[in-house]
């Protein structure tokens, strides 16, 4: 029981983070039908944002100022930097390609992918970096949970990241701008006629996914410690994955093949090997896609004739 509840907590805390990066993958595929391939680069950009933020006030072992300070800056930071590169990639990469053939957005996407690795490798070496975490947060804090105990870091990150999941969730059913939204990912040409600025919709809507990946990337760097240049493109793979699970396109789904995943990662490593653990993340998505097309919450395209 011991082991199976680590083996739960460890799925719970990857299935946020891959949540989160899902969410961008389904809100922009939901406006534009486009899948947002260097969306993974902009979560590992804001993991070094946090690094930085991280660094110049001191370090986790000299920290100037409180714990809980200096990570809300961290996310803070993040969320900042990985906002104007999804905000960035949409007006450069994305926007003059919109109304062209489908696969020249997707191509696109994909060389955005390869320049922003190549610029963090530039920028940061290919030396990775650590968070140190447990300096920063002694790894015996935590909340007990029956024969085991809960390092304070995965109960923030759980938490943090069902709180934004939950926000995001009010915000696009209830505010303005989430119905416009709706709206534009619905038919982007009746909500235009209706008075809906679409670029502005698009722009916000990058800038909220991105801004969500950032964070992501700061509990990455938190939790496990480690981040390099290279490390947006499996987890960027995995949440891609998540959100196809869950019903691209849709954030409840997004969210609820987040954890799939996490979970399928998580007890894989822990019962069989971690060998195994991509070939059962992969065979789940194709077991879906068999199963249904559409994914768990998603609903099949309407066809127009």
């Amino acid at each position: 029981m011991e082991f199976f509840l680590q083996q739960t907590v460890n799925g719970l805390t990857l299935g946020s983070v891959y949540a989160l990066i899902a969410l961008g993958y389904s809100m922009v595929y939901g406006i534009l039908k486009l899948l947002n391939f260097a969306h993974g680069e902009v979560y590992m950009f804001g993991a070094f944002a946090g690094y930085g933020v991280l660094t110049i006030l001191g370090g986790s072992s000299a920290l100037v100022v409180p714990v809980w300070l200096a990570i809300m800056l961290m996310f803070g930071a993040a969320m900042i930097v990985s906002a104007a590169i999804g905000v960035a990639l949409e007006r450069f990469a994305y926007r003059p390609l919109r109304n062209s053939t489908r696969i020249a957005p997707l191509i696109s996407a994909i060389g955005a992918s390869f320049f922003l690795q190549a610029a963090a490798l530039l920028m940061f070496t290919a030396n990775s970096r650590s968070y140190n975490t447990p300096s920063l947060i002694a790894i015996e804090t935590g909340i007990p949970l029956g024969p085991i105990r809960v390092w304070m870091v995965r109960v923030l990150v759980i938490v943090t990241a069902f709180v934004l999941m939950i926000l995001l969730t009010l915000w696009v059913n209830r505010s303005r701008t989430g119905k416009a939204v709706r709206a534009v990912s619905f038919d982007r040409e009746a909500a235009a006629m209706m008075g809906i600025d679409v670029d502005k919709v698009i722009v916000v809507t990058f800038l909220i996914g991105s801004a969500l990946a950032g964070i992501g990337g700061v509990m990455v760097g938190l939790v496990f410690g480690r981040i390099f240049h290279l490390m947006g493109f499996v987890a960027g793979l995995k949440a891609f994955t998540a959100a196809v699970v869950g019903g691209i396109g849709s954030i409840p789904g997004a969210m609820l093949g987040g954890l799939l995943i996490g979970f399928a990662e998580a007890y894989t490593t822990g019962y069989i090997s971690s060998t195994f653990q991509n070939l059962i993340v992969f065979g789940l998505l194709i077991v879906v896609l068999l199963v249904r097309p559409s994914g768990l919450l998603g609903r099949p395209e309407l066809v127009k004739v």
